[in-house]
């Protein structure tokens, strides 16, 4: 049986997710902290090479987009941050994914959120290739949306193919809680890949 909302568990309450979002938070500040303690600004180490660390003071976006804009792009952390809290409210049964994709976006949000309010921009290091210079926070977060983008999208494209002459023994997997999706034979747990096979009952004569 599906939970309704007022049983559903709040997000301030997913310890598991806090924890992975916090862990997520620390690494991202102590990376910026060592960086700012050990690498001069615009300097380089090593000098040379395709993957460095380079020490870059960021007033726009992730991936240095729209530079100058520490303010707007201050306010739009804060609606990311109660968007992300939204979309948690809204699920009816968050699986491990969606719990993970939102823990690492909101660690790297408010990672680069208490760069913005304490240093006016956000410090990245990162350095790739021609890719603009980053953080850990900037990849936490892609990271977050392409598991989020696999959750909502890839699930629900599965789900839709359903055949129609079953019907599944659970609401929900009952190894990891997460979504299952419904194939020709059974049903595929979104988390933990576990499987089921849907019993039908033969018609007489069969």
């Amino acid at each position: 049986m599906l939970r309704s909302r007022r049983d559903r568990t709040p997000i301030y309450r997913d310890w598991t997710l806090l924890q992975l979002a916090a862990l997520a938070l620390a690494l991202d500040q102590l990376t910026k902290f060592v960086v700012r303690q050990t690498l001069e600004w615009h300097h380089s180490w090593p000098a040379y090479g395709f993957f460095r660390f380079t020490h870059v003071q960021n007033t726009g976006s992730a991936f240095g987009l729209f530079q100058g804009n520490n303010l707007p792009l201050l306010i739009v952390s804060l609606v990311g941050v109660a968007v992300l809290a939204y979309i948690y409210h809204t699920q009816e049964r968050p699986g491990i994914l969606m719990r993970v994709s939102i823990a690492l976006m909101l660690g790297g949000a408010l990672g680069n959120l208490v760069d913005r309010m304490w240093q006016g921009h956000v410090t990245d290091f990162i350095d790739v290739g021609p890719w603009p210079v980053f953080n850990l926070a900037d990849s936490s977060i892609v990271i977050g949306l392409l598991i989020m983008a696999w959750v909502l999208v890839v699930s629900r494209d599965q789900s839709a193919a359903a055949a129609p002459d079953g019907a599944l023994s659970y609401a929900a997997c009952p190894i990891c809680d997460g979504a299952m999706i419904s194939l020709p034979n059974g049903a595929r747990c979104a988390d933990c890949g576990v499987r089921e096979r849907i019993l039908r009952s033969r018609e007489p004569g069969q």
